[in-house]
């Protein structure tokens, strides 16, 4: 991999940094609450769910992936695909394994 670097518009860096600063904040209060016992096991998913978290994050995703795909080359795209194939991915018997046959890279996904 090499150590290029990659534009990416300054609107959409501000967006993805906005997001990720509510999640890693939001998401540590709530473990700080959890963990004193003043939040019950139904408050990260809540938060998930009100926030649109999962939503949000795969637009962070897909805005770094058109960023990569417009300015990589096929080679070096099918690389990073593969990198984050081997991603630590819920319900998944291994914490290495990939995808299912047939389901698209999760750099690709589509947010909307």
């Amino acid at each position: 991999m090499s150590s290029r670097e990659i534009r990416v518009p300054l609107a959409e860096v501000v967006a993805v940094l906005r997001d990720l600063n509510e999640f890693v904040v939001s998401l540590d209060r709530l473990g700080s609450r959890q963990a004193s016992g003043t939040a019950d096991e139904h408050t990260v998913g809540r938060f998930i769910a009100d926030r649109d978290v999962a939503r949000r994050l795969a637009r962070a995703r897909h805005v770094l992936g058109v960023a990569l795909d417009a300015q990589l080359s096929a080679e070096e795209s099918a690389e990073i695909d593969a990198l984050c194939d081997r991603g630590h991915f819920y319900g998944t018997d291994s914490a290495l394994s990939a995808p299912p046959p047939g389901a698209e890279s999760p750099r690709r996904h589509d947010p909307r």
